[in-house]
């Protein structure tokens, strides 16, 4: 991604570097909502998918994208990653102030915060375990840096507009809080049973994946900031956290019913429409049958 010269957000709390139940310093305030994506890296290091996902979609903790190696704080390469997932966060308030404005609407942009090994979240302790996440108590969502270094290593996912896809991703979900879209979701999810929960969840998920695909095509429009491979990496990237992947991975077959977040093909599907199009009312995940999503 051509990233030179752009601005970096100020809805960053950047508690790096501090004690592993500290807050750290407030570096700005605001913001709301984001979620997972997937609980990736501890599954396929041998933790138990169902213990992972546990208590994802209750409450106000939506879950993580898996387990991470405690980062080296301050290393170039790690303040290098925080000036790019910083920069990623400002296009996507760019990008979504505009849509939300076009239609009449305001965007509230989210916190993202920074942190290594372990921090407090309103939902309650965020760690490396988890990786990615998102709270709704606190409205904040959580990345340790470390993580991003783990797709490449773990899953084979790399580029820098794989690690864009988490981030719009997450946002993706706080554009879901704004809408209304996740309240609701969630409450429906609340009366039904396991398995039919796990269907809206996974409705929720592609939508993610499509806002994170329509923030990749404005930005790109707005910044120019696509290079050739860039597209590839975030749908290779899409594929690789799919549930029917991952379960095939780690444990050699899958478990329809436990899918929470997607197949490889509706992932990629999702995120490569909103790519195409970036077209916001073409992400309606709820309203067609599940079977052809």
């Amino acid at each position: 991604m051509r990233l030179d010269g752009r601005r970096s957000s100020n809805n960053v709390d950047d508690r790096r570097g501090s004690s592993g139940s500290g807050r750290g310093m407030k570096l700005a305030g605001g913001g709301i909502v984001g979620v997972i994506v997937a609980a990736v890296i501890a599954f396929l290091g041998g933790g138990d998918l169902t213990s992972v996902l546990s208590g994802v979609l209750g409450g106000g903790n939506t879950g993580g994208f898996g387990a991470t190696q405690t980062a080296t704080y301050g290393t170039a390469e790690d303040e290098e990653l925080a000036t790019f997932a910083k920069q990623i966060l400002a296009g996507t308030e760019d990008v979504w102030s505009d849509i939300f404005a076009q239609n009449g609407l305001t965007y509230e942009a989210p916190t993202l915060v920074l942190y290594n090994g372990t921090t407090t979240s309103a939902c309650g302790t965020a760690s490396e375990q988890i990786g990615p996440f998102y709270c709704s108590a606190d409205q904040s969502i959580y990345l340790d840096l470390s993580f991003l270094r783990d797709m490449r290593s773990t899953l084979g996912a790399d580029g820098d507009f794989a690690y864009a896809y988490v981030i719009a991703h997450e946002v993706g979900h706080h554009v879901q809080y704004l809408l209304g879209t996740l309240d609701q979701a969630h409450e429906r999810m609340q009366r039904l049973s396991e398995s039919e929960a796990n269907k809206i969840s996974v409705r929720l998920e592609l939508q993610a994946d499509f806002y994170a695909g329509v923030w990749g095509y404005h930005d790109n429009s707005r910044f120019r900031s696509l290079e050739p491979g860039d597209l590839d990496e975030a749908l290779d990237a899409a594929r690789k956290i799919g549930d029917d992947y991952l379960q095939k991975k780690a444990r050699g077959y899958s478990v329809p019913e436990s899918f929470n977040h997607g197949t490889s093909e509706q992932r990629h599907r999702w995120l490569n429409l909103g790519l195409s199009t970036g077209d916001p009312s073409r992400g309606d995940t709820f309203t067609p049958a599940y079977s052809e999503l």
